[in-house]
């Protein structure tokens, strides 16, 4: 999260921003960031600054994989746990079990912020 607000705030601060509303970040699956852990992670890191009282919104990417051997492309399928929040991706090819090339799912970046200038 220190690594998004310092990316925000350099960004912003090549413009004449009076406050940011909005960040909106993307997250991949593979990460295992918790939604919860990001909101107060940002809350307390963006105190005395311009995204100080912005919404932080987050997006998630889903795992996307693409076979090695039969070229299946697609999103990864999961195992499902009823003790976690994260479910586990299963990162082997679902139509004939070889190994994948995962795709998608590991992203950690800055979609948009809303601002408000002078």
């Amino acid at each position: 999260m220190s690594d998004i607000i310092k990316a925000a705030t350099a960004e912003l601060e090549k413009h004449n921003v009076i406050k940011a509303e909005e960040l909106v970040i993307l997250i991949g699956d593979l990460t295992s960031l918790g939604d919860d852990q990001l909101q107060f992670a940002y809350e307390i890191m963006t105190k005395n600054t311009v995204l100080e009282n912005s919404v932080l919104v987050i997006e998630h990417e889903p795992v996307m994989i693409r076979c090695t051997k039969c070229n299946y492309g697609g999103k990864a399928e999961t195992l499902e746990n009823d003790y976690h929040e994260h479910t586990v991706p299963i990162l082997a090819c679902p139509k004939c079990n070889s190994s994948v090339t995962i795709t998608k799912g590991q992203a950690c970046a800055i979609r948009s912020i809303k601002i408000q200038e002078e």
